[in-house]
């Protein structure tokens, strides 16, 4: 085994133990499984019978269900048999917390229990209390004592369990010792798959989650080396991005969590959770599972080629060439130069704006577009105002435009700069010091003209750049735009990014990543998996996407429309700069922490996160969680800046980080709280 994986340069399954849960097994060579959570109350039968089953008919195969106290758990009972009466018999999932009892409960009912080992035992107090070793070990004694008679019946009754540790609610203890950390989430799950394995008991599955992907990729990594280090083997791994929110961002974050790991065979079942109603959840998870199901068929060519013009991208790159160069990966030497457990941005020399401690940049792709006029720089963050005469620059908006063999005749805004290729700038462009060239690999070589600031190079990763790489040594007004033909992409730019790290090549990178999938949620799955995984490992000074908004479909499933050339710049540039905000290397937005809603939640979290984005999404830079109950949501909106957490029918709660600074408000004053709350910190400004 390689590190956290089998492969880093080529897609190969992790291979974990084999679980069962009811009549589906989990892990080992078997399917990556869907599942998603109800948000009905767990004690109306029918409205949960209802919604579980427009989840099995979306395709979930396992259906999660809060059982927050004895009351529902006992309800889970009712649940199955309805579910059975009508023909269903996917197996279901017990959300637990903090409760035992009913653990205990569902555990002799439905197929799986989930546990959070955070307040399972444990309550989170929020309090740093300094433990000895001796200290230590008692209060593993105590949790071994309260877990135990679980692990006993999910023994006799053949029931599975996950053990699903959440970043934002470790345990008071988990934090003295380790603190807010990756290292911590891993431990406190392992204190109890410890237990579990000291009963012979091994229908587990683990989990790590986090709202922020960057932790929750490490924490994942760092499990299966744990596991792989201190037992030989390992266990089957849900993956899902908690509180990832709605909409495309939403989507966004959950395919850089989930995707950067199944891009290396990582995950067993996986759930997106969105603050939408959990049907449309399954759509998303079958585009992941789909996706890499496409890559255990090797040495096949793509659909497409990223080609961006006869000039800019090497002309060797033929359908036949690609075919050959897909036979055989290139021969690396898989020792990493960085590690994948922490996040350190690779050092590179900074070349214009780009690279060095700059942010990374964006680049839109105006390739396909006849013309470009002002009204296509509206699309890309730059609003023209005519009575001013003056262009007001939007906070996501792209530093460069690739415009391929076209001119740009009009005057920019002062901090946009354009891209052409290398023959249309040599001959055709006069005023050179906006404009920059797109080589081709064997055009630099040979160019004897070259831009005395910047040169951008394409480079296909995929083939034999030996000479290109040495040249790069010696130039240090060079940034090269790296792909791959390849269906693991991610892959082969990361391994080639690695070897310029071991040859000592310090030129800025931007990766650039072409989408030919027909719907917008495959897009967007394949921008963020490929980009965001890069960048998630510090691998990455900008980044560059395109596409092809004529092969786009209307998707009847979740009603998405497709796209057209009006809006494509603009799908473009915000997935860019949501990839970029994901990853938490360029913010240029506000970012909200929202859960998915369940069965305890108590006000409708969508209507709600809707009317507070409204009011707040000019806040550059602000975290703010909306959860749905006091249950899970102070624990895991610990990442956000302020909170806004249902307490009661009707009530909501305002917390500042991690303290309650309002509380029990009635719901219809709650947002005008909000903002007041935002006000009296000082980083409330009109929009």
């Amino acid at each position: 085994m390689n590190l956290y994986c089998e492969s880093l340069s080529t897609y190969k399954r992790l291979k974990t133990r084999e679980v069962k849960v009811g009549n589906l097994i989990i892990g080992g060579n078997n399917p990556v499984r869907i599942q998603t959570m109800t948000t009905t109350d767990t004690m109306d039968t029918a409205a949960t019978v209802a919604q579980t089953i427009r989840c099995i008919q979306a395709g979930a195969e396992l259906v999660r269900i809060t059982a927050p106290s004895k009351k529902e758990a006992e309800n889970l009972l009712n649940i199955k048999t309805e579910l059975h009466k009508l023909g269903y018999f996917v197996p279901l999932v017990a959300d637990i917390h903090f409760t035992p009892n009913a653990a205990e409960i569902a555990a002799k009912i439905i197929e799986k229990v989930r546990v959070n080992p955070g307040n399972y035992v444990d309550k989170k107090k929020f309090e740093q209390i300094e433990y000895t070793d001796a200290e230590y070990a008692e209060e593993i004694d105590r949790i071994k004592e309260r877990f135990t008679p679980l692990v006993l019946i999910c023994k006799a009754h053949g029931t599975a369990m996950r053990i699903g540790t959440n970043h934002g609610s470790l345990s008071d203890r988990i934090m003295s010792r380790y603190g807010d950390t990756a290292n911590g989430m891993v431990e406190s799950a392992m204190e109890f798959l410890r237990i579990a394995r000291g009963e012979n008991y091994h229908n587990i599955i683990l989990s790590m989650k986090s709202s922020n992907p960057l932790v929750m990729v490490q924490a994942y990594r760092l499990l299966i080396t744990q596991m792989q280090n201190e037992f030989g083997e390992c266990y089957p791994l849900h993956l899902g991005v908690t509180e990832a929110g709605d909409g495309e961002d939403g989507r966004i974050k959950s395919a850089i969590g989930i995707g950067s790991l199944m891009e290396d065979g990582i995950g067993d079942t996986i759930r997106v959770s969105l603050t939408e109603d959990p049907e449309f959840e399954i759509p998303v998870c079958k585009d992941l599972v789909q996706r890499y199901k496409m890559f255990d068929i090797r040495n096949e060519t793509q659909d497409y080629l990223m080609q961006a013009s006869s000039n800019s991208f090497d002309d060797s790159l033929s359908k036949e060439n690609l075919i050959q160069t897909n036979l055989e990966p290139p021969t690396l030497n898989l020792e990493l130069s960085y590690s994948p457990f922490e996040y350190k941005r690779r050092v590179t020399n900074a070349v214009h704006n780009i690279g060095g401690k700059n942010v990374p940049i964006v680049i839109a792709d105006f390739m396909l577009a006849k013309t470009i006029a002002p009204t296509d720089i509206d699309t890309i963050g730059y609003k023209y105002n005519t009575t001013t005469d003056k262009w007001n620059i939007g906070d996501a908006a792209a530093d460069y435009i690739y415009t391929a063999n076209k001119i740009i005749d009009l005057a920019l805004p002062g901090t946009l700069q354009f891209i052409c290729d290398y023959k249309i700038w040599n001959n055709t462009i006069t005023d050179q010091r906006k404009c920059f060239p797109l080589f081709t690999a064997y055009e630099f070589l040979g160019a004897e003209k070259k831009h005395s600031t910047l040169n951008f190079i394409s480079v296909c990763v995929d083939e034999d750049n030996g000479a290109l790489l040495k040249l790069l040594k010696q130039n240090t007004n060079v940034v090269i735009c790296i792909y791959s033909s390849k269906k693991n992409a991610m892959q082969q730019m990361r391994m080639f990014t690695n070897k310029l790290m071991q040859q000592g090549i310090s030129c800025p990178i931007v990766i650039a990543v072409e989408s030919m999938q027909t719907n917008i949620d495959a897009q967007l799955i394949e921008f963020s998996s490929t980009a965001g995984g890069l960048l998630l490992d510090g691998l990455g000074d900008g980044i560059w996407l395109m596409n092809d908004p004529s092969k786009m479909v209307n998707d009847k499933v979740t009603g998405r429309t497709y796209l057209t050339t009006t809006n494509n710049h603009q799908f473009l540039n915000n997935t860019s700069f949501s990839i970029l905000q994901a990853v938490r290397t360029r913010i240029s937005k506000t970012e909200y922490i929202s859960c998915p809603s369940c069965g305890r939640t108590l006000f409708d979290l969508q209507e709600t996160t809707a009317k507070i984005r409204a009011v707040t999404n000019h806040l550059k830079g602000l975290k703010i969680a909306v959860m749905g109950c006091i249950v899970n949501g102070p624990g895991e909106m610990a990442d956000a800046d302020f909170g806004y957490v249902g307490s009661g029918i009707g009530k909501i709660t305002l917390y500042k980080g991690k303290d309650v600074v309002k509380k029990n408000i009635n719901r219809d004053i709650a947002v005008d709280e909000l903002i007041n709350l935002l006000k009296e910190n000082g980083v409330w400004i009109e929009a």
